[in-house]
């Protein structure tokens, strides 16, 4: 075992927490491992039905005492949890690597990204304000605040194992909210490192339980929170395709869903674009990550009178990138997560030949280290809107490449699929650009102009429109969707007037 993972103290089986303690389950045992050599990281075992029972009733139990703690003091606790994870950054990044195949600079940007996280909530505990509003009625004072929601149920995916818990978790906490965490049976080491760090310090206020930890099965976990009354919202990062199950459970109970889906991104980059900016944001966009963020640009816009040049220059940059385990110096692409991964993007490729597109670059397996590892060669592929492939999110580094003639046409083409997630436009047009942002122009959550379409600030709110969900996570007001919103009228003359002049007298 790796000398971080003793550090991060993951040195026995831990399937579920509840109310601080790790639970001994007889759950099927799973195996984490390192995608870019094959080699299994260690195992655990999952939660039970019953296990998930048990730390549901501890957040329970904890909510009743931690809604009532102020908002400044939760505030507090929180500053404790960045400092805590400060200290563990290295190890806990280095496990991010590990586990999932981020580049090192990756895994560590990750947990700065909770840290941030945190910090921007201890600013929240201070500023979550409501309205003060006035009354048509004489004597009355009006006015709007907002309490603790209750449990949050939080499902997160395989490639941010540790940041998007952390969008949920923060905010909830200082919202006054108990967090269940339901992680990716793919990446479940983060996820138990993360816990173990942040229950020491909850620990040590007396706020044990208030963060719980459920490591198991959709059938047997997944489908269990999603229908749980208990939940009033359900966090779920993931599939369109999980996304509408989960939607759908949530809404027939009438809880609340927070959804972030699908993305299939496109960067525009006009004739009048700097080249050398934008070539560099669509080598990151789409081959950061091994192109498995729901951000990752996906499509490619060319103005015609650029076309040529830019494609050249991409491809050269594409045969320059070194592909390899995330740890090692100079690498820029990592593994896919696992076999399924490349499957599909093998599937991907190929479809998107037969359809008529042209392959400009990669396409193929690589071997890994001692013929191990889920390497691929990052692909370009020359489309038009005919190859139905492109309209549909491969987890995968695949950039399918099309032209256009106006900036009009290219807005159309940029909003003409199911997804809604993030958008770029590379320009120096002042006009092209305020297109772009304008209620005529990305219809995505997100819209960016000369950076690229991944790498969203934590103090925006993150999330997209369509099949992406609608979900709005991280800055902003996002901090609402976990608080309920009470509207509260005082009286304090001697009179009984009522609304709209309507007269009841007895």
């Amino acid at each position: 075992m790796q000398p971080f993972l003793t550090r991060l103290g993951l040195v026995a089986s831990n399937p579920g927490a509840a109310a601080g303690a790790f639970i001994d389950t007889k759950g099927r045992e799973v195996a984490s491992v390192d995608p870019a050599t094959g080699d299994v990281i260690a195992s655990v075992r999952l939660a039970s039905r019953a296990d998930y029972e048990t730390v549901v009733a501890a957040a329970e139990k904890a909510f009743v005492k931690w809604r009532m703690v102020p908002a400044p003091q939760r505030g507090e606790i929180v500053r404790q949890i960045a400092e805590a994870l400060r200290a563990h950054k290295d190890d806990l990044g280095r496990l991010v690597t590990l586990e999932v195949g981020k580049l090192l600079s990756e895994g560590l940007g990750e947990v700065q990204e909770g840290i941030d996280v945190c910090d921007y909530a201890v600013g929240l505990s201070r500023s979550m304000a409501g309205l003060t509003l006035h009354s048509e009625r004489p004597n009355h004072r009006m006015y709007e605040q907002w309490h603790p929601l209750g449990l949050v149920g939080v499902i997160t995916a395989f490639n941010f194992p540790h940041a998007v818990w952390a969008w949920n978790s923060m905010l909830g906490l200082v919202c006054g909210d108990a967090v269940v965490w339901k992680p990716s049976i793919k990446a479940p080491l983060t996820a138990i490192a993360t816990h173990k760090i942040c229950e020491e310090v909850l620990a040590k206020h007396g706020h044990s339980g208030v963060f719980g930890l459920v490591i198991g099965e959709d059938k047997e976990v997944g489908e269990a929170m999603i229908h749980d009354h208990r939940f009033p919202l359900i966090s779920a990062t993931g599939s369109t395709r999980m996304g509408k199950i989960v939607g759908k459970a949530v809404a027939e109970r009438l809880g609340r869903s927070l959804l972030e889906l699908g993305g299939n991104n496109a960067i525009i980059v006009n004739k009048d674009a700097d080249l050398d900016l934008a070539l560099r944001a669509v080598a990151f966009g789409a081959v950061g990550t091994a192109g498995q963020r729901c951000t990752s640009t996906r499509r490619l816009y060319l103005h015609e009178d650029i076309a040529d040049t830019f494609l050249t220059r991409l491809v050269k940059v594409y045969g320059s990138i070194k592909i390899g385990n995330p740890q090692e110096d100079g690498v820029l692409c990592g593994p896919l997560i696992d076999e399924d991964a490349v499957r599909m993007y093998e599937h991907a490729v190929k479809t998107a030949q037969e359809q008529g597109g042209k392959l400009l670059y990669g396409g193929e397996r690589l071997p890994g280290g001692a013929g191990k590892g889920t390497y691929v060669k990052p692909s370009i592929v020359a489309c038009s809107e005919a190859i139905a492939m492109s309209r549909e999110e491969t987890f995968a580094p695949i950039l399918y490449v099309f032209r256009f003639k106006d900036v009009d046409d290219a807005i159309d083409r940029n909003n003409a699929v199911v997804q809604g997630l993030s958008s770029s436009m590379f320009t120096d047009s002042f006009r092209a650009a305020e297109t772009f942002l304008s209620a005529r122009g990305s219809d995505c959550g997100i819209a960016n102009i000369n950076i690229g379409t991944s790498g969203a600030e934590i103090g925006g709110a993150f999330g997209g429109e369509k099949e992406t969900g609608g979900g709005r996570e991280s800055g902003s007001d996002s901090w609402k969707a976990y608080m309920r919103r009470q509207t509260c009228t005082m009286n304090w003359g001697k009179d009984l007037p009522l609304a709209q002049g309507v007269k009841f007298d007895i």
